[in-house]
């Protein structure tokens, strides 16, 4: 079913600086942070993202009633970046399972934006018995577009970019000017309806891993990453409830690639779709307000 928001949303909760933990994975250091109590919330960021991106949710949705788990995926944020590793949807779908099986071992319902999103429903698909349901805010089709996705200038154009990123000889060279803080702040602009929203903690919350010796090659391994399983073949796996959330405006995966999403939502009464009107790709920091509001009176109606 398609539901417009609430009329009213609960008033942001001050975000106290967020607690991390460190938890070691396959030898490697996963930082994470849990906040409240009662059935679990697994928050997934997407690319170039991190915890902090949920810092406007993640204290709301605690109050909530609800125990709020975030992680940094292996690569991002203050997690380890290692370089020998094929980085693929894939393997962060091994690192939620494992991260469940030490620190949750309950049915979570799981949360994500973007190729977090993708993610949390690659969880529901393959792992039906850790998930109560799930919530995704425009979600991506793939790690990296398909060839067969772009009209042929585009192709071409991304494959000669990733070629420019993935070389040694220029590569840094590029990475270091896509990281600029001024730059960050330009590519926001395309994604961010609200612009009072692009504030410098932002910024620096997406600059800071950048900085990190091994940031440009796991960000050229990433781009060069196969794009994984479409959400048309895992949907169909899907049993648990589902809410999907979709900023309006958002030019990277636009609405008009949701209406998969909207179909099933019509057909089937445990999905359900809310477009957010004048909101960009991330609509969990652009508008925490009606997104937490939402996800909490969704949460109360389908999940408890």
């Amino acid at each position: 079913m398609t539901t417009q928001l609430p009329a009213s949303a609960s008033p942001l909760l001050p975000a106290p600086p967020l607690p991390f933990s460190t938890w070691s994975w396959r030898g490697h250091n996963i930082c994470y942070t849990v906040q409240g109590e009662g059935i679990p919330l697994v928050l997934v960021h997407g690319f170039g993202a991190s915890i902090g991106h949920w810092r406007k949710n993640i204290p709301v949705l605690a109050a909530g009633g609800y125990k709020v788990f975030a992680l940094d995926l292996l690569g991002f944020g203050k997690s380890d970046k290692p370089i020998d590793l094929a980085y693929e949807l894939e393997l962060w779908q091994e690192l939620l399972k494992e991260f469940w099986d030490t620190h949750i071992q309950e049915p979570a319902v799981f949360v994500g934006n973007s190729i977090g999103a993708l993610l949390c429903l690659m969880v529901l698909a393959e792992h039906p018995e850790i998930a109560r349901g799930g919530v995704l805010l425009n979600a991506a089709g793939g790690l990296n577009h398909r060839p067969e996705e772009l009209p042929p200038p585009l192709r071409f154009m991304m494959a000669g970019f990733n070629k420019l990123v993935t070389s040694e000889l220029v590569g840094t060279f590029i990475f270091n000017l896509i990281r600029q803080k001024p730059r960050l702040r330009r590519t926001l602009r395309q994604v961010y309806c609200d612009r009072t929203a692009i504030t410098d903690d932002l910024i620096d919350l997406l600059y800071e891993p950048s900085c990190h010796p091994n940031a440009q090659k796991v960000f050229a391994a990433i781009l060069s990453a196969p794009p994984g399983p479409r959400p048309e073949s895992l949907l169909p796996k899907v049993s648990q409830p589902l809410l999907i959330l979709w900023g309006e405006k958002d030019p990277w995966t636009p609405i008009s690639s949701a209406r998969f999403y909207r179909e099933l939502a019509e057909e089937n009464e445990r999905i359900q779709f809310t477009p957010i009107p004048d909101t960009g790709h991330c609509p969990h920091d652009e508008r925490p307000d009606l997104v937490n509001a939402h996800i909490l009176d969704w949460l109360n109606t389908a999940i408890r």
